[in-house]
């Protein structure tokens, strides 16, 4: 299989990691692929409902309509999967993210899923921090360990149905328990310590590719943005472990104020990258509702420009909340900067890579 360049010239995929050698790809080539939460799943002013999950024609895209182009990278989210759920935690039926998974990678693309699993203690959701005993409880010995192994075979059973019409596995970028850096989850910094981070960390790593035997994942390590460099190492599980270096950063304040936050953060990260032999990728980012019609190319691209992240992946664009939406969508103020951003020599989008 070839990945066409974004620059000049073909690069020969890797036959033991694919997916890594096309991000490396990019990054060698001066580029970055582009990624959308959810993308086929719903837009600002649609969505595919549970009852079309099996008939929709998985075409739109809310990208797609601004530039002509879907998203190199499309991700998806487990949450909800632990319980045998239908729907996500979005309401994303999860036969037609299967479906969806399916068909963007026939196309040539990627995909990536992150996991907002519920709290396994409490009964609450991923963002109940009632409790710091949470990760100590499913670690080995923990009294809620048996029923979160049971959470643990649900996700690794989707993950192994992903397969293409030959039957083989299709390669997914995993990120399990980000942002630990923050305490907002019942996994984060303040919730569990370093020890127990690891081993759950471990241990959902040794389950899903030791005993399900799910050696087709590229395991992304994702802390929040604002920290030094100590604390988006302190609870790294390992190189045995982890593929890629991420990061989740948003802007919440002033252009300049997440163009540092964000420089900062990168600059070490090309550094780690360097040192750990780990490709590194702006794993979640954004600018709610998007209120600057230049943020495209006049905020992001720039900073992305000066180092050697492989791909950045904004937020959803939900359909049932007026200002949430982190992509240009028909008729949005940035959707002519977000044509421009497509344009750009250094952005790699669905046709760039297949």
């Amino acid at each position: 299989m070839i990945l066409a360049s974004c620059g000049s010239g073909k690069v020969t995929e890797s036959s033991d990691n694919p997916t890594l050698e096309r991000l490396r790809s990019a990054v060698s080539n001066g580029c970055f692929l582009y990624a959308h939460e959810d993308d086929l799943s719903y837009g600002h002013t649609w969505r595919v409902s549970p009852e079309e999950a099996l008939t929709d024609s998985i075409s739109r895209s809310d990208v797609k309509m601004v530039c002509g182009d879907f998203p190199a990278i499309m991700g998806f989210d487990l949450g909800g999967i632990e319980l045998g759920n239908e729907c996500n935690l979005d309401d994303v039926s999860f036969a037609f993210m299967k479906r969806a998974a399916i068909e963007h990678h026939r196309r040539g693309g990627i995909i990536t899923y992150s996991w907002h699993p519920r709290n396994p203690l409490t009964g609450g959701d991923a963002w109940d921090t009632t409790s710091s005993e949470v990760v100590k409880s499913i670690l080995d010995g923990g009294q809620c360990h048996d029923a979160f192994m049971g959470w643990l075979s649900n996700a690794a059973d989707f993950l192994d149905g992903l397969r293409d019409a030959q039957g083989n596995a299709i390669p997914v970028i995993f990120r399990p328990w980000h942002e630990h850096t923050g305490s907002w989850f019942w996994w984060g910094r303040e919730l569990c310590t370093t020890e127990e981070y690891t081993a759950l960390w471990k241990m959902t790593y040794d389950y899903l590719t030791g005993e399900r035997g799910l050696s087709h994942m590229v395991w992304a390590y994702s802390p929040g943005a604002g920290n030094s460099e100590e604390i988006y190492m302190e609870r790294y599980p390992g190189d045995d472990m982890v593929d890629l270096l991420g990061l989740d950063c948003y802007q919440y304040g002033s252009d300049e104020d997440f163009m540092k936050t964000l420089d900062d953060a990168l600059t070490y990260m090309d550094r780690l990258g360097e040192e750990h032999g780990k490709v590194t990728a702006l794993t979640e980012a954004g600018f709610e509702g998007i209120t600057e019609p230049h943020w495209w190319t006049g905020v992001l691209a720039p900073v992305l420009a000066r180092h050697k992240a492989s791909y950045v992946l904004t937020w959803r664009n939900a359909w049932n909340i007026d200002t949430h939406f982190y992509a240009a969508w028909p008729g949005s103020a940035d959707a002519d900067d977000f044509r421009a951003f497509h344009d750009m020599g250094s952005t790699c989008f669905l046709n760039d890579i297949r």
